[in-house]
């Protein structure tokens, strides 16, 4: 299965790494960070992207700018995508099919492909402009799951919350999973 993980410059770019490194081995991945997530991945965790996936060898990382990328094309198959975190920026123009980089050209390519896409928006309160932006795309196919947590699993720590919020955009990307305790 191929995947694409865009992250966007939200607060909460360990969400995308997490998700990312929960991903099965035998998954061809690829990876966009914003320009924006690049900065905000230094201020919240002290990181660069070179220290991040360095063992990995199912993942490819593009550069935010390369809009000619393999997968911004529509004839290079990518099953799923996911833009986790996701900015209201980056919200805004995928609602109205602003392509002006990587990760909003590869979103257009999902969309017209009619592919799997989820994005998780990482902002709140949700003003009206970012609820109208959501419902569009949702009208669209796109599946809108912000990092909501849901309380049933007992999660003692915030590593167990993130598990249990990766294991629900597993859930609805179509992933086998065993992240979190499911509701009997």
């Amino acid at each position: 299965m191929r995947i694409t993980v865009a992250i966007s410059g939200a607060s909460g770019t360990n969400l995308g790494i997490n998700f990312i490194k929960e991903l099965p081995k035998d998954f061809e991945i690829f990876v966009v960070f914003s320009k924006s997530a690049k900065k905000a991945l230094k201020l919240e965790n002290n990181l660069q992207i070179d220290d991040l996936f360095k063992d990995y060898k199912n993942i490819t990382i593009f550069k935010d700018s390369n809009i000619g990328a393999s997968i911004a094309s529509g004839s290079f198959k990518v099953d799923k995508m996911i833009i986790l975190p996701c900015s209201q920026n980056t919200l805004a123009k995928c609602s109205v099919g602003i392509a002006d980089s990587l990760i909003t050209r590869a979103f257009s390519v999902m969309l017209k492909e009619k592919r799997d896409i989820i994005i998780a928006p990482r902002e709140m309160p949700l003003n009206t402009i970012t609820l109208k932006n959501m419902l569009k795309l949702s009208k669209l196919g796109v599946i809108i799951a912000p990092p909501i947590l849901g309380y049933y699993s007992n999660q003692q720590s915030l590593e167990e919350m993130e598990k249990f919020l990766i294991g629900k955009w597993f859930d609805l990307l179509k992933i086998d999973n065993n992240l979190y305790k499911r509701w009997n």
